[in-house]
């Protein structure tokens, strides 16, 4: 048995072991808390699968701000009040045999694959250059498969306004969260005026570099919403009003852009997100830079939650 399978069965049994334990936890702090640890192995177990890509979205979006969001969830929830009432022995039952064929389903499904596996790999490969990118995940996302990716980014935009209908009217257009704090911890402080300039200039680089290696808009835009969320936290900015012009207009500038570039399509290349020849990569990195301002705003948004103060 070499080092790296004897590393990769750890690892497997490790995964194993803490989704088991999130779930029997009884406390909602400890099962949050087996979720990020159970989003971090699995970044690991991407990574082994080289899947570079999967992993720092893992654990960028899957972990981090998930991690984040679900925490700020049970921090706001208070330990309901034990009335008694159980559910009876016959629905528990129900539940895990409902469990259990969906888990066996799925076994089947992963195991028991057609053979050849169909794929679309080789194709995709062969017209890769057309895009002008060299990572071929990112041009599978920005080029055959745009539409979910266009998707996708609405997707979180109607989560933030799921946050945002949890409103009370009086609060209506105001800020999230409680206001800076007149006293606030010296080391957030200090961790949050050095951090910053460097998660930046990586969150950039990400976003840059996804062109022709591992990264993109989504892990760049997470660590950008991440330093602004430290620094909301340490109390040296304050969250915004949602009903700031300015604010709306960065949450919508991705999903026009995409659109827009698509509706184009039809003039430059005779097809809705076709690009022209010779024009796709710089079209592509005008959506993403576009819609990495988008997600980094909404991303934010999501963990600030939904206004608490009047306008």
């Amino acid at each position: 048995m070499t080092a790296f399978l004897a590393f990769d069965i750890l690892l497997a049994g490790l995964v194993l072991f803490v989704a088991i334990w999130t779930i029997a936890a009884r406390e909602s702090f400890g099962a949050l808390v087996g979720f990020v640890a159970y989003g971090l192995l699995l970044t690991l177990i991407w990574v082994r699968l080289s899947a570079v890509d999967v992993a720092m979205t893992e654990a960028a979006i899957g972990s981090g701000v998930t991690g984040v969001l679900l925490l700020r969830a049970g921090a706001r929830l208070r330990e309901p009040q034990d009335t008694g009432a159980r559910p009876g022995k016959a629905f528990r039952v129900f539940v895990a045999l409902l469990c259990a064929v969906v888990s066996a389903g799925l076994a089947v499904v992963i195991l028991t694959p057609t053979s050849p596996p169909p794929s679309l790999a080789a194709d995709a490969a062969a017209h890769l250059a057309s895009t002008g990118l060299k990572n071929p995940v990112n041009g599978v996302l920005m080029a055959y498969r745009a539409m979910d990716t266009f998707l996708e980014t609405v997707v979180v935009l109607l989560a933030l306004f799921g946050v945002w209908s949890l409103t009370p009217d009086r609060y209506w257009g105001g800020r999230p969260g409680q206001p800076p704090s007149t006293k606030p911890d010296d080391a957030l402080v200090l961790l949050a005026r050095l951090l910053p300039p460097v998660g930046i200039v990586i969150g950039v680089y990400i976003i840059w570099v996804g062109a022709d290696a591992p990264g993109g808009k989504f892990q760049g835009a997470t660590i950008l919403a991440a330093m602004w969320i430290l620094t909301m936290m340490a109390g040296l900015r304050d969250a915004p009003t949602i009903s700031h012009r300015r604010l709306r207009s960065m949450l919508l500038i991705g999903p026009i852009v995409f659109v827009a570039v698509g509706v184009a399509g039809f003039w430059m290349a005779g097809n809705f997100l076709a690009y022209p020849d010779g024009l796709a990569k710089p079209i592509i990195l005008v959506i993403e830079a576009a819609l990495t301002l988008s997600i980094a705003v909404t991303l934010g948004l999501l963990v600030a939650g939904p206004p608490e103060r009047a306008p």
